[in-house]
């Protein structure tokens, strides 16, 4: 079956400041159906890429799209979390949210090890700062970027110019 995945994608305007239309991508979440085949379109982007060691999703909903992803795979998933949320030694990278909010995400030091192959997954990729830091912090890990999948980007914002030197696949564009 042919997926309309904007179909299960709710606009919300005004949020979470006045102007901005809110991609709400929880919708598809919902519906069992639809994520599973957004899961299998994520999973049929990695067959050509070489071989994935691991897949690796930003805070919070680049867990929710990625733990799927890494399981049909049959290999492991690493969280970027958010500060003071990992128990052991953590390498650390600043980054600029849309908005203009400064925040940090964090990676246990020993997640990702040296020539490992990384594919990394979010719902959404709008201006590219939380995944410039999460590729940031897998190359300081000395992790291997084969691709950077999203559920959604926002063409706009021009996201994808921080990530030129890597293959980026989106199931949809607004």
């Amino acid at each position: 079956m042919t997926f309309d995945f904007k179909k299960y994608i709710a606009a919300i305007p005004d949020f979470p400041e006045p102007g901005i239309i809110f991609r709400d991508v929880t919708p598809l979440m919902a519906d069992g159906e639809a994520y599973a085949a957004a899961t299998k379109e994520f999973v049929a982007y990695t067959k050509n890429r070489g071989g994935i060691d691991v897949v690796v999703g930003p805070e919070s909903r680049g867990f929710i799209v990625g733990g799927p992803v890494a399981y049909e795979l049959g290999i492991g998933f690493v969280p970027a979390r958010k500060v003071g949320k990992l128990p052991r030694e953590t390498v650390r990278q600043d980054y600029e949210l849309e908005y203009g909010v400064i925040n940090t995400l964090e990676m246990h030091a020993d997640a990702i090890k040296p020539g490992q192959r990384v594919l990394i997954t979010d719902d959404l990729l709008a201006t590219g700062g939380t995944i410039e830091a999460t590729v940031k912090l897998i190359e300081q890990l000395g992790g291997i970027i084969v691709g950077i999948a999203f559920l959604i980007e926002l063409d706009d914002l021009h996201g994808r110019d921080k990530l030129a030197n890597y293959d980026i696949f989106s199931l949809m564009h607004y």
